[in-house]
C-alpha cells in the first residue's frame, strides 16, 4: 500500500483571453507622479517572472512599491472577492479570472498576457524512474498533484482524461510551487507542474514533455484599487515589450 504524504534561478529579459492590449487607457503620467504601494495578487507560477518585471517596474518608477501575495489562483481570488485588499490580479486560468469578474471586481476587462504548459518534473537524476504519464497510473510510485481547485490541478485532469490514465496520486498540493518543493525534497518521485517552473529550478529538477494544451493568464487592475493610476501602470508594463521579454525569458508563450 502507499503510504499518504502530507499536503523555487532568476529570470532576466519573459487562457481564453485576447491579445495583449492596453488593460486600461495608457498611463501617461510621468514617471516621478506615480507613487505609493499596489499589491499584486498572482498566482504561485508567476513568482520569479513577476518579482523580476516589478524589479524592472519600479526602475522606471522608483516612487511606487510593488507588494505581491503569490497562491493558488483560485484562493487568490476568493480572498479578492471576500474584500481582501488587492490593486491587481494575474490568474493562471480564465476560470479563477472569472470569479472576480463575475463579482463585478475588476476595471476594465481581463486581457490574456501569458501562456504556459504542464510537464512532468523529476528529482535531477529521476531517481524514480518516471518516463511519462502513464507512470502516474502505478500504485508504486510516489507523486504529487496540484489540488483539483487550483489551474494547475483543472489543467492537469485535463491532460490525464485527453490521455485516458487514472492517476494514483499520493498528494494534492494547494499551489505549483508546493508540488515542486515535495519532488526537489524527493518526497515523491514525480508531479505535474508548469514548464516555466522546471526552468525555474535549475539543475535541482528535470522536466519530461507532455502533450498539454496551453493554458491562458489573464490580469486585471481591480475597482477596489486604492492606487489606481500605478495599479494601471504596472498593468500596462507587464504587456509591454519590457514585461513580455521577461516572461518569454522565464518560458512563458505568447498570449
Amino acid at each position: 500500500m502507499k503510504k499518504p504524504l502530507i499536503a523555487l534561478a532568476t529570470v532576466l529579459a519573459l487562457a481564453g483571453c485576447s491579445t495583449p492590449a492596453p488593460a486600461s487607457a495608457p498611463t501617461d503620467a510621468p514617471a516621478d507622479t506615480l507613487r505609493g504601494t499596489i499589491t499584486v495578487f498572482a498566482a504561485a507560477s508567476l513568482s520569479d517572472s513577476f518579482r523580476a518585471i516589478a524589479d524592472a517596474f519600479t526602475e522606471q518608477h522608483p516612487g511606487v512599491d510593488v507588494v505581491f501575495n503569490f497562491g493558488g489562483s483560485s484562493g487568490l481570488a476568493t480572498q479578492i472577492v471576500e474584500e481582501a485588499p488587492a490593486d491587481v490580479f494575474a490568474a493562471a486560468s480564465p476560470a479563477t479570472m472569472t470569479t472576480v469578474t463575475d463579482a463585478a471586481l475588476t476595471d476594465g476587462e481581463p486581457v490574456t498576457f501569458a501562456t504556459n504548459v504542464l510537464e512532468i518534473a523529476v528529482a535531477s537524476g529521476n531517481p524514480g524512474g518516471i518516463t511519462g504519464l502513464a507512470d502516474f497510473a502505478d500504485a508504486d510510485k510516489t507523486l504529487a498533484l496540484c489540488a483539483a481547485e487550483v489551474p494547475c490541478g483543472a489543467a492537469a485532469a485535463k491532460l490525464f482524461e485527453s490521455a485516458g490514465i487514472t492517476p494514483s496520486v499520493d498528494t494534492y498540493e494547494q499551489d505549483v510551487k508546493a508540488v515542486l518543493t515535495k519532488v526537489e525534497l524527493g518526497e515523491v518521485d514525480a508531479g505535474i507542474v508548469y514548464v516555466t517552473d522546471v526552468r525555474s529550478a535549475g539543475d535541482a529538477i528535470e522536466g519530461i514533455e507532455v502533450d498539454s494544451a496551453p493554458v491562458s493568464y489573464p490580469i486585471a487592475t481591480l475597482s477596489g484599487s486604492t492606487n489606481p493610476v500605478a495599479a494601471h501602470a504596472f498593468v500596462d508594463f507587464v504587456l509591454s515589450d519590457a514585461g513580455q521579454g521577461i516572461l518569454r525569458a522565464a518560458g512563458f508563450g505568447a498570449p
